[in-house]
Formats: C-alpha cells, structure tokens, sequence
C-alpha cells in the first residue's frame, strides 16, 4: 500500500455504505489516509440520499443490512435501484458472508468488483483506484458522446471521437470535408484511414456520387494504367472491351487511393501527370480525357522518410498532401475504446443472432488496457470472435482471448519505426511459415507491397 496520499485537489470521493460503526471509521480512516475523499453512510436509504446530494467517484458498500443479515438481498436491491440512478458509478460490494453465489448475482445487478471481509487493505485500494479510474472515463465517454452528436449528420458513416486526440481529427475533417482540396490521410494498419475518407466523401458537396476505392499499392506494373486510367478493346492480350478506369468512375465524385506510399517511381510519374492536369488517356487510345476528381491518399508509411530516401516523388507529395491527416492509433485514443467496442459487440451479435448485450467489467477492463497493435481492425475482430465465443449475454473476460505481447510491445516501444515494421514482418512471416502471401495478409498488406518490403528490409523470402 502506498503511503503517499493522493493530491487532495480533485481527491476521488467515495462513498462507503455499511451498518456497523466500527467497519465505517475502519474503511475512513484507511481511505483518508490514501488520498481519498470520503462520506459514510449506514443504511440503503442512505446510500440513495447521498446520491442525491452529490456524485462520487465509486460506491463501497456492505450487502448485508439490519433486516437481512445474510442473504445480501437487501444489498442486490439496492444496485439495482442505484443502476437506475447513475448507471456509471463503480459499485464495489463487500460482505462477512461472502459466496461465488453471492458475487456473481452482485455482478450481475450490475457491480464492479466484489470483496470479503475481512479486506485485504491493499486489494481494497488498489480495485477503488482502479475503478475509479474507468469509472471516470466512461462519465467523460458519456458527457462528451452528447457533445460528438453535432459531427454525426444523417447518411454520415459513424465518427466515434470522444478522445482529445480523435477530437482534433474530427474538427479537422470538419473544415476539410466541404472543399474540394486533396487530402493525405496517414496512420497505422488498421486505424481506420479508410473510414475517415468517406466521412470527408459523405459530408462533401460530391456525396451524391459514389466515391471510387482502389488498392493503388497492390496494382503490379502491368495492369496499373489500364486500372486507373482504362483501356480500349484490343489494346492488349485480354482487353476484349473498352474498359473505364478508376479515375473516369470517379469523375465528378472522390477517389481513393490506398495504400499510396507503397507504389514504384514509374508509377509515381504516371498518377503525377493525371494530378497535375486533370487529363488522361486510356490504353491504347489517343484521344485525351478531362477529369474532375477530388483525390484522397492514404498510406501507413511516413512519405516524408521516403521522400528522404528517395523512394517518393517530393512533388507528388504536394499534390496529395494538400491537407494532411494523421488517424491516432488507438493506443493514444482509449477514451473512444468503450463505444468503438459497444458498436462492433451490437454489430455483431446482429449478424449471428446472438443475445450478447455489453460487457463484464473485468472483460471493458482487459478491453481498455490491451496493447491494440492490430488497432481498430483488431479490435473488431477481437469482438466478433468474442460474440462466437459467448456463452451469455455479457463478454467475459476468457471470451476475449487477449494475449498481451507485454515483452514484444516494451521492446518495441525502443525502436524507430523502421525497425518496428522489421520486426512485425519478421513475426508474421514466422507465423505463416515463410509463406509471403498469408504473412502479407495478416499484415493486411497487398503480395506486391509485401515484397517491396522485404527488399527494403534485406529480409529474404522463404516460401
């Protein structure tokens, strides 16, 4: 136990329920002495008149009161009521007669954590701290979801940005959105580049048209300009029609293009020439095609380290990075977690007609302290295995499978993003064998993207 009280100014205010004396002069002066604000109270009614009085950060309470000694029904009833109240407030129950029975019907009227007395002082401390702590995040969730409903328009793909970090994005697209101007969206696999782009699609004045995608990263040097500019019948081997490229589909609307740091220096010249003048030609035609289309770029890779290595044309970075976005992993924006994971759980349980409804708090907690290296992407397919997995209608912690890399993540954290993305390919391709095409799967990366990387790296491919 810390000895080492916590700075009074916004001190967490617990309030502690029990009706013996003895036990509540115990709790407060054990509670004071760490840091805590605390009342005390010695009945359910006047646990329910606190609560009326003021907020607190967390609620310890006894189950067992004068009427019933033993059952704890009077404390069940008494969650019950207080859910009703403020769903967000940590409830921690305590009881001399405690029962697996016991805890599980508390956990189920919708406490955080259970102990027996008599307490261990340091468990007590450390589950209030810990409670407290997510306790407050999800009210901050909760008072700032009222504020985030002004970015969320009819028709607009969903933009869960509760965190500061994705709050600066969110304003961002905001402005960006109504132009036309190009934009650069950056981040890590799995952040969620693509849904920023349609949110700018969705709110901006070329919504109407479908907006146009494309692997841009995974297109080999053979079918690159008939993909993206078109081709005429005959104009090779299997052109047996005239064909539209990706940019004449989005004429008059949006398109991105993905993957965008991973195309050759031939193909850079290419889209460079259609970026600069807004005219192109099919394969095998002559005749020059004008073009509207507003252009949206996502990449995971820093262009700015490419450009320095002379991998990236410096002068299509300008055209592509007229406004330049970076997407937070998700790591940097764990405030957004519990929505992020409440959306893709409802989502889910949809789609396999599960009656899966929320979360134990132990599993919300895993949830909010795992590493997420895979980000969103990951996150989503953690829940819809979890829902697979469920056996009831709450995500329990084994439900989960979360297998924090806790030594693999610190090491990481010391190395520069180079060696990072080293390591990760060098892990994946262990996982699949030496196959490159399952190993560039996992890592959601195109075959073609795959090996450019390993040529980067001086990583030789074995299958």
């Amino acid at each position: 136990m810390s000895n080492t009280p916590l700075n009074p100014i916004g001190a967490p205010t617990i309030l502690v329920a029990d009706d013996q004396a003895d036990i509540l002069q115990a709790l407060r002066l054990l509670l004071k002495g760490e840091g805590f604000a605390v009342e005390t109270v010695g009945s359910p009614g006047g646990v329910l008149s606190a609560l009326e009085r003021r907020d607190f950060d967390a609620l310890l309470m006894d189950l067992n009161y004068t009427r019933d000694t033993t059952s704890g029904r009077e404390g069940f009833d008494l969650i019950s009521r207080i859910q009703g109240i403020d769903a967000t407030l940590p409830i921690i129950v305590m009881t001399a007669f405690g029962s697996v029975e016991g805890a599980v019907e508390a956990m189920r009227r919708g406490a955080r954590d259970f102990l027996e007395k008599p307490w261990d002082n340091t468990r007590l401390v450390a589950i209030l701290r810990t409670q407290v702590e997510l306790g407050r995040a999800l009210r901050r969730s909760t008072r700032l979801e009222s504020e985030n409903q002004a970015l969320r328009r009819e028709g607009l793909p969903d933009l869960i940005a509760l965190s500061p970090a994705m709050r600066q994005v969110a304003r961002l697209l905001e402005k960006v959105a109504p132009s036309d101007a190009n934009a650069l969206i950056l981040g890590e696999h799995g952040v969620g580049k693509e849904v920023a782009a349609r949110w700018i699609h969705a709110a901006s004045p070329r919504a109407s048209r479908q907006m146009i995608t494309v692997n841009i990263g995974g297109l080999s040097e053979g079918v690159f300009e008939s993909e993206l500019f078109g081709h005429l019948k005959g104009a090779f081997t299997d052109a047996k029609s005239d064909r539209m490229g990706r940019f004449e589909l989005a004429d008059g609307s949006t398109l991105l293009l993905d993957e965008i740091g991973n195309i050759s220096p031939g193909q850079q010249a290419k889209l460079l020439r259609v970026l600069q003048t807004g005219e192109l030609e099919r394969v095998g035609s002559s005749k020059t095609r004008k073009v509207d289309v507003r252009v949206l770029a996502a990449t995971n890779i820093d262009p700015r380290v490419e450009v320095a290595a002379g991998r990236f044309r410096e002068d299509l970075l300008y055209r592509l990075n007229t406004v330049e976005i970076t997407i937070p992993p998700l790591r940097d924006r764990r405030e957004d977690l519990p929505q992020l994971a409440a959306q893709f759980l409802a989502r889910h349980a949809a789609r396999y007609r599960k009656p899966v409804t929320g979360f134990r708090p132990e599993a919300l907690e895993a949830l909010l302290r795992y590493a997420w290296p895979g980000n969103i992407r990951e996150l989503e397919h953690t829940l819809e295995r979890a829902v697979l997995l469920s056996d009831g209608p709450l995500i329990a912690v084994a439900d989960l499978s979360l297998a924090p890399p806790a030594d693999l993540a610190t090491r990481l954290d010391q190395l520069p993003l180079e060696e990072v993305e080293k390591v990760l390919i060098q892990k994946a391709l262990q996982r699949a064998g030496g196959n490159v095409s399952e190993a560039a799967k996992a890592l959601g990366l195109s075959r073609s993207a795959m090996y450019r990387r390993l040529e980067r790296h001086g990583l030789e491919p074995r299958g």
